[in-house]
């Protein structure tokens, strides 16, 4: 049997690496990576601030108004969707400038087509009004396109990246590390001017409708309601009746001698303050059989500018809005007319739709006028025989105007007309009403 002697291992010399050039170079490699340790630096999970929120409350008991200003810190956007948690008790009804809605406790607000784009710094600014109950709270969780403010990202972070230490010994003691410095990643944008939005198109008032003024006597011209209340003395009584609808307060409805637009007496309203302080003199005419379209006029004096806080002191049920109230009053310091079943107003309290309205001047008479189409959604309002653009329903929404008050798909029909003060704060007023007339034909001043 052939034999077979063991093969002698043969130790390399300590000082050399024999053999070939490969070789020598794998045996490096293996004294490199022995003094190597791979250490592994997870990747951030956290992205810087993506937007910044500014957002402002005017509230009464019951309702509120938000103006929320959105600044983009992150990326150019074309299009954009803020979305935040609404509090207990809260339901948005309308907004402008973006299209503002709530599904349950969650809120959002898209770009209209002349906002949508917003540069790193840019700005966008939105409103919206809505009711509440219990306690108003501030929204804190606003989110940019699914994307926390905060910078938070709800995304995967992203996977560690190897990073490679050496450890293995140094021939002289290595000096003591220099600290790295901390770098702030998150962005700081030079503010750019924010964009002007486009405006929106105001609706461009069409002339006075050709009118003939009420004869003296309140006879003919088909005057349902003619009043200068010459036949009235202390309390309403007859045909105007002290009413006091939802809630009384504080408030007196008297007639009066010393104050009046013609003739000796007028209807004289000492509105009060304070939440559901209600008093008016209601017509106990048939305002119904008016139609197809509701005119009226009057004259009314008052001592105090209306407030920002939402008051009204014309009122007229809606029996096609289950008896709920049409209301000609004020807001944000401009007339304005009001609906209580959604709370939705004309002009949208936007500061372009304010603007389109006018305030109620003081100390002297006006001539208040205006016209309800009981066929369509159609409503015109003048004030001393100029048309007010922002009081103004033309069956087409006008962004500003009338786009929310057309989300309701019936026209009115007013059943009652009272003259008076409803206060949803502090505010309080007094009114004079004079020479007020409702029919079915234009009435003039």
């Amino acid at each position: 049997m052939k034999q077979f002697r063991p093969v002698r291992w043969v130790r390399p010399a300590a000082r050399g690496l024999p053999g070939s050039p490969a070789a020598r170079l794998v045996a490096a490699l293996a004294a490199l990576v022995a003094g190597l340790v791979v250490v592994l630096v997870p990747g951030s999970a956290s992205a810087a601030p993506v937007c910044k929120v500014d957002y402002t409350a005017n509230q009464w008991p019951g309702g509120y108004t938000a103006s929320v200003r959105l600044t983009n810190l992150g990326s150019a956007v074309s299009s954009w969707t803020l979305s935040w948690t609404v509090g207990a008790g809260q339901q948005i009804t309308n907004g402008w400038s973006a299209k503002v809605s709530q599904s349950g406790a969650v809120a959002t607000a898209k770009n209209e087509t002349w906002n949508g784009s917003l540069a790193t710094g840019q700005t966008a600014d939105f409103g919206f009004q809505g009711t509440w109950s219990g306690s108003l709270t501030t929204p804190s969780d606003w989110s940019l396109n699914g994307v926390p403010c905060g910078g938070a990202s709800s995304s995967p972070s992203p996977s560690p990246s190897p990073s490679f230490v050496d450890h293995s010994p140094s021939p002289s003691p290595s000096p003591s590390p220099t600290p790295s410095p901390t770098v702030d990643h998150s962005p700081s944008p030079s503010p750019s001017p924010s964009p002007s939005p486009s405006p929106s198109p105001s609706p461009s008032p069409s002339p006075s409708p050709s009118v003939t003024p009420s004869p003296s006597g309140c006879s003919g011209n088909g005057l349902v309601v003619c009043s200068g209340f010459e036949d009235q003395s202390g309390t309403p009584s007859g045909e105007w009746q002290v009413t006091t609808p939802n809630c009384s307060g504080t408030g007196t409805a008297t007639i009066d001698s010393s104050t009046v637009h013609s003739g000796g007496k007028s209807l004289k309203i000492n509105g009060g303050g304070n939440y559901c302080n209600h008093i008016f003199a209601a017509t106990t005419k048939n305002v119904s059989s008016i139609s197809p379209v509701v005119y009226g006029r009057m004259w009314l004096r008052h001592t105090t500018a209306l407030p920002a806080g939402h008051v009204a002191m014309i009122t007229m049920s809606d029996s096609r809005d289950g008896g709920k109230d049409l209301r000609i009053g004020g807001q944000n310091g401009a007339l304005q007319w009001n609906r209580e079943s959604d709370d939705a107003t004309l002009p949208e309290q936007s500061p372009n739709g304010v603007a389109l309205s006018t305030p109620l001047p003081v100390n002297r008479w006006v001539c208040l006028r205006f016209q309800i189409d009981t066929t369509q959604q159609a409503m015109r309002t003048y004030l001393d025989d100029q048309e007010i653009a922002g009081l103004r329903v033309d069956g087409t929404p006008t962004t500003d105007v009338d786009a929310q008050w057309l989300r309701h798909s019936t026209s009115p029909r007013p059943t009652t007309f009272r003259l008076g003060w409803e206060s949803y704060g502090g505010d309080s007023d007094t009114i004079w009403y004079d020479d007020v007339a409702l029919g079915s034909s234009p009435i003039g001043c």
